[in-house]
């Protein structure tokens, strides 16, 4: 029978931990190059000889000392759980930064392997580490390894096998030539990678003492306890419960600190060579994209290329699909006619179901285009430079800069931007910035912009579309600045984050990250959407005295009729606008499918359809001011469902998550009202 080990996936965040268990598992979990991507521990299995190994990927912590919701987490992991084996996963790159972690994670005395990513960078900078040193200094193994390339894989698997009995190897050797004059009268080399000057050792052995005395604390590993007590870790202070204090007269954290940074500088003299032989190429770059004067210049510059490629090349292949779907639509429609189908079967066919469906697939193309971008962006390195550059705004408006990383993922999708809000240290900082998230504009918005900007702005589409991007931003940015007016209790925690070095995006990730997003987009299709357009359909075809062919007559027109009075101050006193805009509650790409089926457009992305829209728009008095006003609308109101439930989740209350239903629906009404009306003056 296989024996089956428990194996938990620990380092830095960035270190690439996420693309090693990917590789191992099969997983496609997201991969980027920033940090704050894993927010939740994920969970996988792999088979290796007569071993199953049961992996864990963990969120990416500094140390062991925990703030944020993440870091809470993985250290919960691994004090609590039952782990045979840590492998400790550092970016070889800076190996100077993950060696602190490293050192925390040897003195819990639990079996610790050092995985040594990205050696790949090392060598592009002609820098060496020396990998019989450095194992003889830590007492652990030490695996070289390339999460990206997949080399050295089994070598660690193989080390995990044979380490997971293991608190310590045998070959611990401790040089220190300049204190050998006086030798420390612990004699601890022998035993400890990290010994601490007398003073603490001292105290460290009547902490011991008195925790073996007290028998409280049932652990093997009594020296990390002490350690945490002299550092005044609440956690452990209170689970101990006892009254140290004529041991303990301060907190020693920061001499703990100082004391492993010294032992660090060691092993980076004697193990790492050449560390300075080559300038980093990052900091020329970024001497242009986290400028103060030229940082956020380059982000919007950015952002708009990728909106002209988005618009150029997403549209010259959705006529591919548009062509495609033509096809289809009259090859069913000939079919059924040809089988004798009824007339209701017929209208839910073509009408409801491939209209609807169909117009939000032609828009494919434009968002395979976009997650494309934003998947180089992010695995390049710079969208963690987008946080950098918000830092100082943000901190002006009452928001940590951390905050903008949650607000970028709601590029994507709302859902993980909101999960991503677990990283803020303050509540009230998360809760902001969980409220706000939602107004930045996700993928799936884009095909209302792209319908309408391309219906009534011409060679303007693309600026038009790019222009909720902007507004959406700065909504958010001003309801967070608002909200901090009014409760100024939240703290003020600075940005701390690691800017990558650049690189070159890695193929696989690119392509797990693309297909994933388009798999979504395909799926809402083929489920959330294919529903909406049946219940647009029924209701557009259904009244008090049974199917109806007037549409004004139905359900649906009564529904519209209450709600469209409220929406007429915008311009979109239409009871189709108001219906479609309650479909969109589901995806907001229903919001397109179901103006194909109001409007009874069978392909409504070409341009036979959208020209056909425009017209029958044209005539109840809908022009290019109208739409700008519903994609403005569409851009702030009510997130999806799926949204709504992550944001009760996170916050645990659903108090606030009507709070956000409310702040939405009160910003979409009040900033599209003061655009139209406005707009009208001109």
């Amino acid at each position: 029978m296989a024996e089956e080990l428990q194996v938990g996936f620990v380092g830095n965040p960035n270190c690439g931990k996420t693309t090693l268990f990917n590789a191992y598992t099969g997983a496609r979990l997201k991969v980027a190059n920033w940090p704050g991507v894993t927010v939740e521990k994920k969970e996988g299995a792999m088979k290796y000889h007569d071993h199953v190994f049961k992996l864990v990927d963990l969120p990416g912590i500094y140390s062991l000392t925990s703030y944020t919701m993440e870091e809470k987490l993985t250290r919960q992991y691994i004090l609590e759980s039952d782990v045979d084996v840590i492998i400790d996963v550092a970016d070889a790159s800076a190996l100077e930064r993950n060696l602190y972690l490293t050192l925390q994670l040897i003195e819990l005395g639990k079996p610790v392997i050092l995985a040594l990513n990205m050696m790949d960078i090392v060598e592009e900078r002609g820098m060496e580490i020396d990998m019989h040193r450095l194992p003889e200094m830590l007492g652990i193994p030490v695996i070289p390894v390339s999460a990206r390339k997949r080399t050295g894989l089994d070598i660690l698997m193989h080390a995990v096998a044979h380490h997971k009995d293991k608190r310590k190897d045998n070959n611990l050797e401790h040089h220190h030539p300049e204190k050998e004059a006086s030798r420390h009268r612990h004699e601890h080399h022998d035993e400890y990678t990290v010994v601490y000057s007398d003073e603490i050792e001292d105290k460290i052995d009547a902490i011991i003492l008195r925790l073996r005395s007290d028998g409280k604390v049932k652990t093997k590993n009594y020296r990390w306890y002490a350690l945490k007590l002299l550092e005044k870790d609440e956690e452990i202070t209170a689970e101990c419960g006892l009254d140290l204090s004529d041991i303990i007269d301060r907190s020693y954290e920061t001499d703990i600190i100082n004391q492993k940074y010294d032992f660090i500088e060691e092993i980076i003299e004697e193990c790492l060579v050449n560390k300075n032989k080559k300038a980093a190429v990052t900091d020329r770059i970024d001497r242009w994209l986290t400028g103060n004067v030229t940082g956020l210049p380059c982000f919007l510059l950015i952002m708009a290329v990728v909106f002209f490629f988005t618009f150029t090349v997403g549209d010259w292949l959705k006529g591919y699909f548009e062509a495609a779907l033509d096809q289809v639509n009259a090859a069913v429609s000939a079919g059924l006619e040809a089988l004798g189908a009824g007339e209701v079967l017929q209208s839910l066919i073509v009408d409801g179901i491939i209209s609807g469906v169909g117009g939000v697939l032609t828009f494919l193309p434009n968002i395979f285009i976009l997650f494309l971008a934003l998947a180089l962006l992010e695995d390049s390195g710079y969208m963690s430079r987008v946080a950098y550059v918000m830092d100082s705004l943000m901190s002006k408006l009452g928001l940590s800069g951390r905050a903008f990383i949650p607000m970028i993922l709601g590029f994507g999708c709302t859902v993980p931007a909101v999960m991503a809000s677990r990283a803020l240290e303050d509540p009230k900082d998360r809760r902001r910035t969980v409220l706000v998230t939602p107004f930045m504009s996700c993928s799936a918005r884009l095909p209302v912009y792209v319908l309408f900007a391309e219906m009534f702005f011409g060679s303007a589409a693309m600026p038009a579309a790019f222009s909720m991007y902007v507004i959406g931003m700065a909504v958010a940015i001003l309801a967070a600045f608002l909200m901090h007016k009014v409760d100024r209790s939240g703290g003020m925690n600075p940005l701390l984050i690691e800017l990558p070095e650049y690189k070159t995006p890695n193929t696989r990730t690119i392509a797990i990250y693309v297909w994933d997003k388009v798999k979504d987009y395909l799926t809402k299709a083929g489920t959330t959407i294919f529903v909406a357009s049946i219940f647009i359909w029924f209701l557009l075809n259904f009244g008090t005295e049974g199917m109806t062919q007037d549409m004004s007559a139905s359900f649906g027109a009564s529904i519209g009729r209450v709600l469209a009075p409220l929406l007429a101050p915008a311009g979109l006193g239409m009871w189709q606008i108001a219906l479609a805009l309650i479909s969109g509650l589901a995806a907001k790409e229903v919001v397109v499918s179901s103006f194909a089926v109001l409007f009874g457009i069978s392909n409504i992305n070409s341009a036979a359809g959208m020209t056909g829209l425009a017209e029958i728009l044209a005539g109840y008095g809908f022009g290019a001011l109208n739409a700008y006003c519903l994609m403005i609308f569409c851009l702030l109101y009510v997130p999806c469902i799926a949204t709504l439930a992550m944001i009760h989740r996170e916050l645990k209350s659903w108090k606030w998550t009507g709070v956000s239903v409310l702040l939405q629906l009160g910003c979409a009404w009040l900033v599209s009202t003061l655009v139209f009306q406005i707009g009208s003056l001109f």
